[in-house]
């Protein structure tokens, strides 16, 4: 087996169930897919961070980029945020591709996935 591409997602952490479909589906495409650590959106009543945390969470989320071959930006509908904004041009910034959810075709056998 070759050595496997790397990608990391981006997007709005309220976009939780696309995350989840989509880290499932590019690894069952023989993608190792690194993804935020925290929805802070979706799950915010779990859990409130400092500053200092979320500062952390970002910083962590551009060294996931930095192990990366490309991103894949979950852009439900189109939205794009702030935070994600930032990400895809940092990640332009080195020179890496973005994947956009809604412009990406998944292979048959995984689109009812």
């Amino acid at each position: 087996m070759q050595k496997p591409e790397v990608i990391t997602l981006c997007g709005s952490t309220k976009f939780k169930e696309q995350f989840i479909e989509v880290n499932l589906k590019l690894t069952m495409m023989g993608i190792i897919v690194l993804s935020v650590g925290w929805f802070g959106h979706a799950d915010e009543h779990s859990l409130q961070p400092t500053g200092a945390q979320k500062d952390l969470l970002d910083e962590l989320h551009k060294r996931k980029i930095d192990l990366s071959d490309s991103i894949f930006v979950i852009d439900v509908d189109g939205y794009i945020g702030e935070s994600t904004r930032g990400e895809i041009a940092y990640a332009e910034a080195k020179g890496l591709p973005a994947v956009y959810y809604t412009k990406f075709d998944f292979p048959e056998s995984l689109a009812s996935s």
